[in-house]
C-alpha cells in the first residue's frame, strides 16, 4: 500500500543551515561537522575532524546546535550526503551543511533518515538542485516543501528496526575491521618503528639502523603505475567498461568503491594493488579489489617480492600524514621520480616475511568481511524502496 505523502515541514520541529563561514581551527574542542564527516553511505566519519575552541563555540551555534536524531545533510557541492546525530555529540555545522530536525511524535528520526537514502528521495532532490557556475545546490528555502511518504509512525518503527539490524551487522563487522587493521599497524610499529623485531636482542642498531637493515628507494622494492586520465567522452555511470578513479574521492576506510567507469584508459591497477594519491591530499592509502583504470591523481603499487600486505603499512607508516612525505617536507603533488625515490627502512627478508605470515591473513580476514558487508548493503538497498513504498508489508 503507497504511503502518504506530505512536506518535510509538516512533520519537522525546524530546518537550519549552518554558518555561511568558517571559524578559526582549534587543536581540539567541539567538533566543526563538515561534509567530509558524512559518508555518502550515511554515517557520521568523525576519524579526521575540525575543532572549534570552546570560547569560540557559542557564536557558531547560535542559529542552531546539532542534538541527538537531527539529521545533518550536506546543501552544496557534494550532494546527497545525510546522518543521524548520535547522542554526546558536541559541535556545530560546517559550511553547505544544514540539519533537519524531526519532530519524533510524528516521524521516526530513523525512519526520515533512510527515506533521505533511498532513491525515491534522491530523484526529489536531483529535480529541485540548482546548478550554478562550479557546484550544484539544493535550494534551503523550498527543503520544507519537498514531500517524503510517512506511514503511521508504528509502520515507520517497524521499517527502521528491520533496516538497522543490516545495519547493525554491517557496524559489528566494521567495529572488527578496525580491530585487525589496528593489530596489524601496532604489530608493524612494535617491529619496524620501536625496533623490538624478533632477534632484536642480539642484533647491533647504529643511528637507528639494525645490522642488515638497509635504505632501500620504493622503485627497488615496488612497481608503481603512475595514473593518466582519459578523454572523459569515455566516462560513464552504467558500469561500461572498467571502474574509474582519478582521486580519492571514493576512497573508504580501506577499499575503494566504484560509481565511475571508463571504456578507455591504459592505465591499469590489479587487484590487491595499492592506490596512492599523487595529487593532494598527496600520500592518502587505499586498495583496490578489482581490476581498475588510474586517473592522474593516482598511482597503483606492487610489491616486487609479493609482500603486499609488509609494503601497505610500510607506506601507511610512511605517509603519515597527508601531504607530507617520509621525513616532513610538504607536497601538493608528487612525481614518478619523487614517489619512487622514497627511502623505506628495509629488513632482511626472513623478517618481513615472518610479518607477511601474519599480517596478510589480518588482511585477507578484513577483506572477507568488506565484501560481507557490501552484500549487507545491497540486501538492505534493495529492500529499502520496496518497504518504504508499501511494496512489501510490515
Amino acid at each position: 500500500m503507497r504511503h502518504e505523502k506530505r512536506p518535510i515541514k509538516a512533520f519537522a520541529v525546524g530546518i537550519y543551515d549552518g554558518p555561511h563561514a568558517t571559524p578559526k581551527e582549534a587543536s581540539e574542542g567541539p567538533i566543526f561537522l563538515g561534509i567530509k564527516n558524512v559518508t555518502p553511505g550515511g554515517r557520521l566519519d568523525l576519524e579526521n575532524v575540525k575543532h572549534i575552541s570552546p570560547g569560540d563555540f557559542p557564536k557558531w551555534t547560535k542559529r542552531v546546535q546539532p542534538q541527538e536524531n537531527d539529521i545533518v545533510f550536506s546543501y552544496e557541492a557534494t550532494l546527497h550526503r545525510y546522518a543521524l546525530i548520535p547522542n554526546g555529540f558536541l559541535g556545530c555545522l560546517g559550511r553547505r551543511m544544514a540539519l533537519v530536525r524531526p519532530d519524533t511524535t510524528k516521524v521516526n528520526p530513523k525512519y526520515l533518515h533512510y527515506y533521505f537514502l533511498s532513491s525515491e528521495w534522491r530523484a526529489t532532490v536531483e529535480s529541485n538542485v540548482i546548478v550554478g557556475a562550479t557546484v550544484e545546490r539544493v535550494p534551503i528555502k523550498r527543503f520544507p516543501d519537498f514531500e517524503v511518504y510517512i506511514p503511521p509512525l508504528d509502520t515507520q518503527n517497524k521499517i527502521a528496526s528491520i533496516l538497522s539490524a543490516y545495519d547493525d551487522l554491517i557496524e559489528n563487522n566494521n567495529r572488527r575491521i578496525a580491530l585487525l587493521e589496528e593489530s596489524a599497524r601496532l604489530l608493524y610499529r612494535e617491529w619496524f618503528v620501536r625496533l623490538r623485531f624478533p632477534g632484536h636482542e642480539n642484533t647491533r642498531i647504529t643511528d637507528g639502523v639494525p645490522d642488515g637493515w638497509e635504505i632501500k628507494q620504493l622503485k627497488d622494492v615496488a612497481a608503481l603505475t603512475m595514473g593518466q586520465s582519459p578523454k572523459s567522452e569515455y566516462y560513464n555511470s552504467s558500469g561500461e567498461g572498467l571502474p574509474f578513479h582519478q582521486g580519492v574521492t571514493d576512497f573508504g576506510f580501506r577499499f575503494v568503491s566504484h560509481k565511475k567507469f571508463s571504456t578507455a584508459g591504459n592505465r591499469i591497477a590489479e587487484p590487491g594493488d595499492i592506490l596512492c594519491s599523487v595529487r593532494a591530499p598527496v600520500g592518502r592509502l587505499n586498495r583496490t579489489v578489482d581490476k581498475i583504470i588510474l586517473g592522474r591523481g593516482l598511482a597503483s603499487i606492487r610489491s616486487k617480492a609479493g609482500y603486499q600486505s609488509h609494503l601497505y603499512y610500510q607506506l601507511r607508516n610512511h605517509f603519515f600524514q597527508e601531504d607530507i612525505i617520509g621525513g616532513g617536507a610538504i607536497f601538493a603533488s608528487v612525481t614518478k621520480k619523487l614517489l619512487s625515490e622514497q627511502g623505506l627502512l628495509t629488513p632482511p627478508e626472513n623478517i618481513i616475511k615472518q610479518y607477511e605470515d601474519i599480517s596478510a591473513p589480518i588482511d585477507q580476514q578484513i577483506l572477507n568481511l568488506t565484501l560481507q558487508n557490501q552484500k549487507l548493503k545491497t540486501a538492505r538497498d534493495l529492500l529499502l524502496p520496496k518497504l518504504i513504498n508499501g511494496e512489501i508489508p510490515v
